[in-house]
């Protein structure tokens, strides 16, 4: 399938790249960050509930913003990324802070290699899946990370959202993971205006495709829900209907943007 053999390496690179500017950036408000600002939203903080002395795994961290605001909780985190500048930037962060966290640079696929614990609770959010392959070998992954009876914790993108031109004027691809979708991309979602360039693969998977992953892998569903906003501004043509949240303004409320789900390892 087309350039897919080397998704890692082009994705890994477009990740290196965008780690600095980022942390530099106004959307990640580093410096609020490190005063104390949690980087959670509503919509995950009431799937986690009280997570004071709960082990977590956290997959695709980034540079570990959403690892260290659970470790602020009270919970023993670790955060994974494949990304080497990311997790050099998250290991600093959290030593700054004085933060005892773990973190790991792999592909996720490839997490069972570096670690062996099991966790109360797996979590994933906003833009990772989109960048794996195969949902099912994810599901085994989460899966193994968690103890009977533990908890996987998901808020992502709609894949409504990723059938869309960047701009919302037209339907573009398909809904489901009928290819790799190849893309070259100048600036980030953080900047715009940022002068980094990358190529990137990433897939769309359609609500099913990640439901039915998770149950084939021993994950039992307890709730799935669908927003009609975004948490984060971070897609082109957007409006601020209540304070951070956000639609495409021609859309309004007609689209779903965001799902969450929560389910129980059997």
């Amino acid at each position: 399938m087309k350039d897919q053999s080397n998704y890692i390496a082009l994705n890994k690179n477009a990740w290196n790249n965008k780690t600095e500017v980022h942390i530099a950036s106004d959307f990640y408000d580093m410096n609020g960050f490190l005063e104390g600002k949690s980087t959670l939203n509503s919509i995950e903080l009431e799937l986690l509930g009280a997570i004071s002395n709960k082990k977590i795994l956290h997959l695709q961290c980034h540079f570990g913003q959403d690892t260290m605001t659970f470790a602020r909780m009270g919970a023993q985190a670790t955060g994974i990324d494949f990304s080497e500048k990311a997790i050099e930037k998250a290991t600093e962060f959290s030593k700054q802070l004085n933060i005892d966290i773990t973190f790991i640079c792999c592909d996720i696929y490839e997490a069972p290699k570096y670690l062996k614990d099991q966790f109360d609770i797996v979590f994933t959010s906003y833009g990772t899946i989109g960048w794996l392959p195969d949902l099912d070998k994810w599901a085994k992954v989460v899966s193994q990370f968690l103890k009977p009876g533990g908890q996987f914790i998901m808020a992502d993108f709609h894949p409504v959202v990723w059938m869309y031109d960047n701009d919302f004027k037209e339907v573009f691809y398909s809904y489901f993971n009928i290819e790799p979708i190849i893309e070259d991309e100048s600036g980030t979602y953080a900047d715009r205006h940022s002068e980094i360039e990358a190529k990137t693969i990433t897939w769309n998977h359609a609500i099913s495709e990640t439901l039915n992953a998770l149950i084939t892998n021993g994950i039992e569903l307890n709730s799935f829900n669908e927003y009609d906003y975004s948490p984060y501004n971070c897609f082109n043509n957007t409006e601020e209907f209540e304070p951070n949240k956000f639609r495409i303004k021609t859309f309004e409320n007609k689209i779903p943007m965001v799902y969450s789900i929560k389910g129980t390892k059997k």
